[in-house]
């Protein structure tokens, strides 16, 4: 049998002109409608064999240094930030590209802040403020995710998966991420709609310059006034009126009967039955006072700014009926080329090789991958009527809006495709979720400092420019479309589109502790008084430390090395911050312990000196907070623009789930640091350069961060504020060599070790 090769997209005309429709394709259809096979093996993933590369699900491969040295940008070359996938729950990471790239979602919940200890908008706003700082390095969304597994209404809908539920595949991911959207949307309405008064923040007036009275950005953007119509056989008549964030595609029940196939429709008359659904269902009449079949009809009374669509493809019958729909769709699509071929009685070759041959025309000719697995259109139009008939129309995307049509009464409406999210499938594990997405201008000029528009696909850390052909073409047997996004046209130029960072200096100032004892004990800090407040390029002394939620899963290889499957689940558990400068240098303003209600496997108390009940408010006698509470002293500092100090931040704040930029953040394991050599420990670092014996019999936060500033002091004394580094080459190299020496292991002390914080407790206590 004939083969017929993957045409790809590219961007060279000539390649592009060298695969167009044959003029006699037609009788070929069957041929070409071959799925197209796929260079990798087949024995050793069968099930793969057709999907292409960059559709596959992406994993991450851990060695010693975990992710430090894994190539993102292997898979991602854009300034996009892509979400790693290997954290529970992480299905969603499509959907929250998709509101990501939402500009007005973007900026409302940027401007969201409440108190609120578990508010997906807050959680939402805070996850895309690192994707707008990142440089194409990935994010994860763990704090979002977090929040997200506290809500009943998640639980209950069946939305929490257990890890062993991911990886065998036992769920359906494409439903699964369905009434995910339907969640998300339900809840960000719900949230935002708060205004003021208790769940505002302190110093935050609203929770969003965007909001109306009576309503929320949610509902003015996604939200439908739909007028439900019940009508009994007996004649009562019920209208009720409510309001919806999405439709679901219904399809034709003239499907039923397997034997005969549907009829050809069109995707804007399926979506036009689907918005105005009719049915026959069993309902309550207050009239007859028992149930009765009755006739259900719903009309919409308005239009929405964002068509959300969920493809409801749940069945083998619904996706062969968009496999039906897509073949009728290719027929009609080659016919429409054959009548507008410059010459049929040529072939392109012929033409291409014809110097007299027109190139230009030969461009508007779309290939065949253009046209296959194509139902769903790039543009549609919706009209409203006066008596609220609606009409659902196809229109090209470079068609506007003629100035005979009503545009007074705002009933018609254009919307582009923006964004598809699709169910890769894959019988051993259940498959993935990516989305393509149509990225618009704003965000290319923020990025790159061009403005343009492009199509890209999002699969977890992998982004990559693709042909806007691709986010509407469905080859059902590995790509099925899961939820569908149009937006008005000029979406953007009705809506206030500036973020205020609603973070306040107020958050640094004293806050009453969760633990019922801690009052009983000595503080371990002193907070910050108004002429205190860190200034932009000033020092700030940082650690962290964390406990172990998740236990990390490894196989033994053959050879008898250890391969990491997934890491170990890590939680933030405290987190301190010193003064690094004035009168009270090396003084914490932050020593907070953070509450946690998820399990904790390992409290790494040697490394840690995190103790059970530590972070439990009923037996703890420490300053015990809310992950969001200091998150947002964090912030604030990062947005203040202080310069952090501590050793190994970047693990810190991998952990914490903060971007922080390059050139805010001081890290004395790369100062203290030859090239291709061994990492140096705080320990041993500061027992060769300041004579401290620290990290005796466990951690403390608060004496590694002072340890840090001390060492970052003697790197700009010895460095001379990095002007003579031949000399500081030197220092390092007699480091390394005395460190090999003694096998990097700090000498025992004769006595106890260095004092650890007395200076400054009794400071504290004389404060």
């Amino acid at each position: 049998m004939k083969q017929v090769g993957f045409i790809g997209y590219s961007p060279n005309p000539r390649t592009k002109l060298r695969n167009q429709v044959p003029y006699q394709l037609e009788n070929d259809f069957d041929t070409f409608n071959q799925v197209p096979e796929s260079p990798i093996g087949r024995e050793e993933e069968p099930h793969l064999y057709m999907v292409p590369k960059k559709y596959r699900k992406v994993t991450i491969k851990y060695s010693k240094l975990g992710l430090e040295d894994f190539d993102f940008k292997h898979y991602n070359k854009t300034l996009f930030a892509g979400l790693e996938p290997h954290i529970p729950n992480a299905y969603c990471n499509s959907m929250i590209q998709v509101m990501y790239l939402l500009e007005p979602v973007r900026c409302l919940v940027q401007n969201h802040l409440c108190q609120k200890e578990f508010c997906l908008s807050c959680e939402l706003g805070f996850l895309f403020h690192m994707l707008d700082l990142s440089r194409g390095d990935p994010c994860q969304a763990s704090n979002f995710l977090r929040a997200f597994r506290t809500i009943p209404e998640a639980a209950a809908l069946g939305l929490i998966l257990a890890d062993s539920d991911e990886a065998t595949g036992k769920v359906n991911l494409g439903r699964l991420i369905q009434s995910w959207c339907r969640f998300l949307l339900t809840q960000l309405h719900q949230e935002t709609q708060e205004l003021e008064g208790p769940q505002a923040y302190r110093g935050v007036g609203s929770t969003s310059c965007f909001s109306s009275s009576g309503g929320s950005v949610i509902g003015q953007l996604f939200g439908c006034e739909v007028e439900n119509c019940s009508m009994c056989r007996c004649g009562k008549e019920t209208v009720r009126l409510s309001t919806t964030l999405l439709f679901t595609l219904s399809y034709p029940e003239t499907y039923i009967n397997d034997k005969i196939p549907p009829p050809d429709y069109e995707f804007v008359e399926v979506l036009r039955r689907s918005i105005c659904l009719e049915q026959n269902t069993q309902a309550w009449c207050e009239n007859c006072e028992k149930y009765q079949p009755t006739v259900q009809t719903r009309n919409i009374r308005c239009l929405p700014d964002v068509l959300v669509i969920n493809c409801e493809v749940n069945s083998a019958k619904e996706a062969e009926f968009w496999r039906t729909q897509a073949e009728y769709a290719f027929k009609k699509s080659l016919r429409k080329a054959e009548l507008n071929y410059p010459k049929p009685n040529e072939s392109i070759k012929e033409q291409w090789n014809d110097p007299n041959s027109d190139g230009a025309s030969l461009s508007l000719v779309p290939s065949v991958e253009e046209l296959r697995n194509v139902w769903v259109p790039h543009s549609l139009k919706m009209k409203l009527s006066k008596n609220k008939e609606l009409e659902v129309l196809n229109i090209s995307e470079n068609e506007e809006l003629g100035h005979s049509e009503d545009n007074a009464d705002e009933t018609t409406n254009v919307y582009d495709l923006m964004a598809t999210v699709v169910h890769i499938l894959d019988p051993r594990t259940g498959g993935s979720l990516v989305a393509h997405i149509k990225v618009g201008e704003t965000y290319h000029q923020r990025k790159e400092g061009v403005t343009h528009q492009q199509w890209y696909l999002f699969n977890d850390f992998l982004i990559e420019p693709v042909d806007k052909c691709e986010a509407v073409q469905f080859d059902m047997n590995w790509k099925v479309p899961a939820i569908l996004f149009y937006s008005k046209r000029s979406l953007n130029t009705k809506y206030n589109l500036a973020i205020k960072n609603p973070i306040e200096a107020s958050v640094l100032l004293a806050e009453a502790s969760l633990a019922r004892k801690q009052r009983k004990c000595h503080a371990t800090f002193i907070p910050l008084l108004l002429n205190e407040m860190p200034q932009s390029a000033e020092l700030v002394g940082l650690d962290a430390e964390f406990v172990t939620l998740n236990q990390e899963e490894a196989e033994l290889r053959s050879d008898g090395t250890k391969s990491t499957i997934k890491p170990s689940q890590m939680s933030v558990a405290r987190i301190t911050c010193v003064r690094g400068q004035g009168p009270n240098e090396g003084v914490p303003f932050i020593d907070d312990y953070i509450s946690t209600q998820e399990q904790v496997v390992d409290y790494l108390t040697q490394y840690s000196g995190i103790k059970p009940g530590d972070l439990d408010a009923k037996i703890s006698s420490k300053h015990l907070t809310t992950l969001k509470s200091t998150y947002l002293k964090l912030r604030f500092l990062i947005d203040v623009g202080v310069k952090f100090v501590g050793h190994g931040l970047q693990k810190d704040f991998r952990v914490i789930n903060l971007m922080v930029p390059k050139d805010q953040v001081i890290d004395t394991v790369y100062l203290f640091h030859i090239p291709r050599k061994r990492m140096i420990s705080l320990r041993y670092l500061a027992w060769y350069f300041l004579d401290l014996k620290i990290q005796g019999e466990t951690h403390d936060s608060i004496e590694d961060a002072r340890t840090a500033l001390q060492l970052y002091r003697k790197y700009l004394e010895l460095s001379c504020n990095g002007k003579e580094p031949e000399n500081f080459r030197k220092v390092l190299k007699s480091l390394y060599e005395k460190g090999r020496k003694m096998d990097w292991k700090v000498p025992e002390p004769e006595g106890q070790s260095s004092p650890k914080n007395a200076p400054v407790y009794s400071a504290m206590v004389g404060l």
